[in-house]
This record gives C-alpha cells, sequence and structure tokens, in this order.
C-alpha cells in the first residue's frame, strides 16, 4: 500500500499541463494522427493550459491580497478561513479511500462507455478528487470505507452524465467538437443551470435582458471589453481595502491584464484540440456510424477564452463578498477559492447562451448556498485535515467557498446518511436532470446543424 501511494504521489506531482498533454499525445497516436501532428495537439494544449494556470496563479496572488486587505481595513471577523480548493484536494488524497477509488471510478467510466450509457472518456485523473471528497467525508462520518466508496461513484456516475450535457453547450457556444468539462463542482450545477435559465426565461422584462460581450463586440460600448471590466473591478476592490493610489492602479491594471491573457491562453487549447476532434470524428464514423459520438473530459480552462465566462465570474467575485455579510448565520468571508467563481460559473453562462446577466441571476442563490454549505462543512473539513496531516499554519475552522460548499456533494453526503431531505429532494433532483438531458439535446442538434 505503501508503494502504490508512493506511485500515486509521483504520479500527481506532474502538474496538469504536464500530464494531459502526454495523454492526448497517446491517445492521437492510436487514433493514426501522424507523429507532428499528435506532438503539435498534445504541445498545444499544454502550453495552453500552462498559460491558464499561470495568469490564474497571478490573478490569484492578486486578489487574495486584497480581499484579506479589505477584511482588515472594515474590522471584519468570520471564525472559518477560506483556503480554497488545493487543501481539500491534498486531504482527498492523503485519506484511505482517495487512492482506493481511483482504479474503481476509471472501471466505473470504462463499463458505462461500452454500455452507451455515457459519451465522455473521463482522461482527467487529477479531477477524481472531486468524487473522493464525499466518500473521505462520509467515511469520516460513518467509519464505512464502503459506503464511502458507493457515494464516490454515485457521485462520479452523476459527473459523466453531466458531462455528456456539457459536450453540447461547448461545441454550440465555442465550436469545439469532441470536448467535455471534467470537474464536478462545474458540470454538477448544469440540472440547476437549465432549471433557472427556464425561470428566467419566462419572466417579462428579465428575458429580454442580455450582455454578451462574447457576441456584442462595440455594441454596449467599453463596458462590453472584458479588459475594462477588469480594470473597474481592480479599482474597486484596491479603494474597498484602503489601497494606496499606486497600488491601487497596479491592481486594476493587473486584473485587467488577466482578464485580456487568460482567453488568449485557454483559445490555444481550443486550436491544439480541435485537429484530434474532427479526426475523432471521422475514426469513430468510419467504425462505429454517424451517430456515435465520444466527448473526452478536460478542465474548465478549455472554456475560458469565452468572454462571458470571464466577464460573469468577475462580477459575481464583489456580489459573493457582498452576500457574506447579508446571509444569514454565514461564518465564512470568500477568499483562497473567491477566484474559482470564474471556473463553477462557465457552463452556467454557456447554458444561457453567454447571457451575462441571466449568469450573475443564478449565481446569487449559488453563492449563498455556497456560503452556508462551506460554513456548516468547516469543522469537518478541519478534522480530516488533521487526520491527514495538511498542516494549513492556523487554529481557525477551514473550509473552501466553492468546492468546499459544493450542493451536489452535500446532498449526496446526506443521503447516504439517510437524512430525511435529503431522500426527499431525489425526485425533483430526478426531475432537473431530466430537464438538463432535454436542454442539452437540443443544444447538440443545433450544434450539429451548423457543423
Amino acid at each position: 500500500m505503501q508503494s502504490f501511494q508512493q506511485l500515486l504521489d509521483s504520479f500527481f506531482s506532474f502538474p496538469a499541463y504536464v500530464m494531459l498533454p502526454l495523454i492526448i499525445f497517446v491517445l492521437a497516436l492510436i487514433v493514426r494522427m501522424s507523429l507532428r501532428d499528435a506532438f503539435l495537439v498534445g504541445l498545444r494544449l499544454g502550453v495552453g493550459f500552462a498559460g491558464v494556470f499561470i495568469a490564474f496563479d497571478f490573478f490569484v496572488s492578486n486578489i487574495e491580497p486584497a480581499v484579506e486587505a479589505i477584511r482588515v481595513v472594515r474590522g471584519l471577523d468570520f471564525p472559518v478561513l477560506d483556503v480554497g480548493w488545493p487543501p481539500l484536494a491534498a486531504i482527498t488524497w492523503g485519506s484511505m479511500i482517495g487512492p482506493l477509488s481511483i482504479p474503481f471510478v476509471i472501471l466505473l467510466n470504462v463499463v458505462m462507455v461500452s454500455l452507451k450509457w455515457t459519451r465522455t472518456v473521463y482522461i482527467d485523473l487529477w479531477n477524481i478528487w472531486h468524487f473522493a471528497l464525499v466518500g473521505a467525508l462520509l467515511q469520516a462520518v460513518t467509519g464505512s470505507l464502503w459506503l464511502g466508496m458507493a457515494a464516490t461513484l454515485l457521485i462520479a456516475a452523476y459527473t459523466f452524465i453531466t458531462a455528456d450535457f456539457s459536450g453540447a453547450y461547448v461545441e454550440r457556444e465555442m465550436g469545439l467538437r469532441s470536448v467535455s468539462i471534467s470537474p464536478l463542482s462545474v458540470v454538477g450545477l448544469i440540472p440547476y443551470a437549465t432549471a433557472m435559465d427556464r425561470i428566467w426565461g419566462s419572466i417579462p422584462g428579465i428575458r429580454s435582458l442580455n450582455y454578451n460581450p462574447e457576441k456584442q463586440d462595440g455594441k454596449i460600448g467599453l463596458i462590453g471589453e472584458p479588459m475594462v471590466l477588469g480594470l473597474v473591478v481592480g479599482l474597486a476592490l484596491a479603494v474597498a481595502g484602503g489601497y494606496s493610489l499606486r497600488d491601487t492602479l497596479e491592481l486594476a491594471i493587473h486584473i485587467g491584464a488577466v482578464m485580456f491573457l487568460l482567453p488568449k491562453a485557454a483559445g490555444l487549447i481550443g486550436e491544439g484540440f480541435a485537429p484530434l476532434g474532427d479526426h475523432l470524428k471521422v475514426v469513430l464514423a468510419r467504425r462505429f456510424g454517424e451517430d456515435h459520438e465520444l466527448y473526452f473530459a478536460m478542465d474548465t480552462g478549455v472554456v475560458m477564452s469565452h468572454k462571458s465566462v470571464m466577464a460573469a465570474g468577475l462580477i459575481l467575485m464583489p456580489v459573493a463578498l457582498a452576500l457574506a455579510f447579508i446571509v444569514p448565520g454565514n461564518r465564512v468571508l470568500p477568499l483562497g477559492d473567491l477566484p474559482n467563481l470564474i471556473s463553477v460559473m462557465a457552463l452556467i453562462v454557456l447554458v444561457g447562451r453567454g447571457n451575462v446577466i441571466r449568469a450573475v441571476l443564478t449565481g446569487i442563490p449559488l453563492v449563498a448556498g455556497y456560503l452556508w454549505i462551506a460554513g456548516a462543512l468547516a469543522p469537518l473539513y478541519t478534522t480530516l485535515s488533521a487526520g491527514t496531516a495538511v498542516n494549513l499554519g492556523t487554529t481557525r475552522e477551514i473550509t473552501a467557498f466553492t468546492d468546499g460548499g459544493n450542493p451536489v456533494r452535500f446532498w449526496v453526503f446526506h443521503l447516504f446518511q439517510g437524512n430525511i431531505w435529503a431522500i426527499l429532494v431525489i425526485l425533483p433532483v430526478a426531475g432537473m436532470v431530466w430537464y438538463a438531458a432535454r436542454h442539452s439535446g437540443a443544444a447538440r442538434r443545433e450544434a450539429h446543424s451548423v457543423r
């Protein structure tokens, strides 16, 4: 077991932008792309993802001090510390169920693809931690490894199915074939997103509101440019944090630069994967017929070239800070996981055809839920971190605003403990998934009609 853990640690010591290009390169060779084309596909994906990570790290390094300055200057005191998603991933891989879940999840994916229960080939092995975290939580509470494993596999199956839905929206809005999104924290929200999109579309006044910087360049003035939006949000955060003039201008320019650079780097990912997607379409059609289509699950960076994705996430950041003061019983000030709003909102934006107004309206109750759930689970995350020797250098309770407050994981966690409220919402959740399947099916047909 120790040697397996060492092998696992060694494997995951490589960043995603190193692992994924190698996997894609091998896949491209398997489907008989030329060595040159396979190499370029892998290289472009690697460089694109590296660019996204570099730009996002720079973004986090600017946002976190600004939010901390706001907390200090305004005399705010929240008892739970938002440490972001990386410690939760470390806690998961350090648990018993984390490493053990990998072969089971891979086997489940192979079986579901073989039986045509899903179109998604889950190659993003790193993000298996999203599934295993609920298993680690359950094992800590119930003491049952197998109950935790069952919950892990259920949430994995749910992710494979909703990842299928994501592929339709990625192709419709971005023109990328054979790509689905991998993290539970993103695709798991699609049933909620489709339901809310239906609601907003039925309300007079709201249904006619549309702010889509991806499609309205030059038509809505400077605010249609994400760089300008980044500049404005940077200025607002700096002023709220009591920054000096020099630091205020630096922060504003830095956030504006990220809003320009992130989509450029993400665009290279799409450019790199497009030849492989086209090649796979031909190969699969020749062997299985025109109707057989597979998606390959990739991290959310692939859709960050969409201007509306960036805009919606950025707008929701100050909204989330404001909601932290309003949500009853909230104990968390968003900090480490605040920039992750760009990622978790991505599919909500694409479901709504890039309409930032609808995405933000959909995001407000979601953010409130994140705050409440992240605070409610903080004692358990803190206990798990101590049990796996993850040292965060604080005596406060810890959580992660978005990943620690994920509503799907929270529901499954309580469902497997037999809590009555979790059982009662099974039918509403099933209804939302059914509607999301129909909604994404329509999006898939629309995307195929313009090929």
